[in-house]
């Protein structure tokens, strides 16, 4: 037991480069103002994609509706600044504990049936929601869009300016917050037994792990973190539209674990740069082909591999690269 423990504590451990990259990341608004914006998009889709990761790469559950909690996170912030209150704290918290809420109904659909059975319920849930968002036109604006959203400013003295520092700051913050949650959560023992669970879950229920409640709280926490996700593009943007919860916006979220990787919380991180900077590179030149380079290049780097792909001279090799 000790070695685990102690396994644990290593695995948790800071490296040396993580400082400089996050001292980086919120460096980047002031040195590159000008693409503040697109910083504050990458921070909110590193956020949705890490959600993702909590329940596909530590607990084993595929989803292909999880846009849902995106969702319902960004039209509870949205109207509650907009009826209730504009600070944008209140609302990220509202919009957390709603989509966490949702998260803990939803919880029960996947305790049961196969992969392909999980991907078809997550799948309907946001189909739903995107429907009903539509119907309740009188309270969501419909296909509209809920519009007239303003935001206070932030912590009473920050506005919400036009080039988006203010609001790349903001969403950088609560990602390294919540990331600094869920690295507690998946190094520790409870994230242990997430990983026993994803790895063999009749092995784990023969030792006493309590597989459907592990399943339920990883849910719902992913619920919750995709919710803040949401609650920050909502409050960014000063609109919230049924586009959050389109099957888009799911798959989008997959290509980006696999451009950066399952299991690791950075891979939802570099996915999301490298998917976000590509999508703006290509489509400034190619508007109407992006996704074909997008396509080309996820096909390249499966058939050669995430390690390989910065070396092509290694990709025709059968070693591996080896020398």
């Amino acid at each position: 037991m000790n070695s685990v423990r102690t396994s644990l504590l290593e695995s948790s451990r800071w490296k040396a480069w993580e400082p400089v990259v996050w001292l980086l990341a919120f460096a980047s608004p002031f040195v590159v103002a000008q693409h503040a914006l697109i910083i504050n998009e990458i921070a909110i889709v590193a956020l949705f994609a890490l959600s993702l990761d909590l329940i596909l790469g530590y607990t084993g559950i595929v989803s292909l509706g999880h846009a849902a909690f995106l969702g319902f996170g960004a039209y509870s912030a949205a109207l509650f600044a907009k009826h209730v209150m504009p600070d944008p704290l209140v609302g990220l918290a509202v919009g957390i504990v709603a989509a966490t809420a949702l998260g803990a109904v939803c919880s029960f659909t996947i305790m049961r049936g196969t992969d392909l059975t999980r991907l078809m319920v997550t799948l309907g849930m946001a189909l739903l929601l995107l429907e009903l968002a539509n119907k309740l036109d009188w309270l969501t604006g419909g296909s509209d869009g809920l519009q007239g959203v303003t935001m206070g400013p932030l912590l009473g003295r920050f506005e919400f300016d036009l080039v988006g520092q203010t609001a790349a700051w903001y969403s950088l913050t609560v990602l390294l917050v919540i990331f600094l949650l869920a690295r507690r959560l998946v190094h520790s023992p409870f994230g242990a037994t997430l990983m026993a669970v994803r790895d063999n879950r009749l092995r784990a229920m023969a030792i006493g792990i309590p597989v459907s409640a592990r399943l339920a709280v990883a849910y719902t926490v992913a619920a919750g973190v995709a919710g803040a996700a949401g609650a920050l593009l909502a409050q960014t943007t000063g609109f919230a539209s049924l586009d959050v919860f389109a099957l888009e916006r799911s798959a989008d979220l997959m290509l980006i674990l696999v451009i950066g990787g399952v299991g690791w919380l950075y891979g939802g991180i570099a996915g999301a740069v490298v998917f976000k900077l590509m999508h703006d590179v290509i489509s400034g030149i190619t508007p109407q082909y992006w996704t074909f380079w997008i396509g080309l290049f996820l096909v390249v780097l499966v058939m050669v591999g995430r390690e390989r792909l910065l070396r092509p001279w290694t990709w025709f090799r059968r070693d591996g690269g080896q020398a």
